[in-house]
């Protein structure tokens, strides 16, 4: 079952460009809160929370318990805008999530032991992740923070297709559901052009060593 992670804010009451200044010049990011059949409401949170949260995996793609003076709602974090150059957040949205609907969010992939894989432990080859993370549809009590790909066995001109990854119970990949065609490639481990094999190096060795 997946962790909820709890998030405190504040409602405000004023709106437009030069109250949410007002904000971000007090130390609080604006934001709102919609979806789930109700009302969209205006929030705001310490910023000094926001960027202790956003150094966590998890704050971008986890179920939130959003607790706005003391009510609590599930909510997915769906929008966040950052400072071009300032580490600064700017404005957030978050969508109210009904528990008992399925959810559709994207989950990022942890690549394991791709270091002791004969792939990872030969010269002259390549291993690629060529997709980093995954949109999921799940309830959100089934949500995971991240999908694990064991990468142990990966050897040259292995392919990790979406279809190969083990997703927990009650999760689905939403591309395989548009057919086999959807199938993507998540990891390939290629030899470099140009690169020596092993085997090759040993007989070009052994044939200098007779010359």
């Amino acid at each position: 079952m997946t962790q909820v992670h709890e998030v405190v804010a504040e409602r405000r009451e004023d709106q437009g460009k030069g109250a949410s200044r007002r904000l971000r010049h007090s130390g609080m990011v604006p934001a709102i809160v919609y979806g789930n059949n109700k009302a969209p409401e205006s929030i705001q949170i310490e910023h000094r929370i926001v960027l202790a949260l956003a150094k966590h995996e998890w704050f971008f793609s986890s179920v939130l318990d959003l607790k706005i003076e003391g009510e609590s709602q599930k909510v997915l974090l769906r929008d966040w805008q950052k400072h071009p150059y300032k580490q600064q957040m700017m404005h957030m949205d978050f969508m109210r999530i009904d528990e008992n609907a399925k959810i559709h969010t994207n989950v990022p992939l942890h690549f394991l032991n791709q270091d002791k894989s004969p792939a990872g432990k030969a010269t002259g080859i390549v291993v690629s992740h060529n997709i980093t993370e995954i949109e999921v549809v799940c309830l959100a009590k089934d949500l995971p923070e991240y999908i694990e790909v064991d990468l142990s066995d990966m050897d040259e001109g292995h392919i990790v297709h979406l279809s190969d990854l083990k997703m927990p119970a009650g999760v689905e990949i939403e591309q395989l559901k548009h057919g086999p065609e959807h199938d993507l490639p998540v990891v390939t481990a290629q030899t470099m052009r140009g690169a020596v094999s092993s085997d090759d190096q040993a007989e070009g060795d052994e044939a200098a060593s007779e010359e």
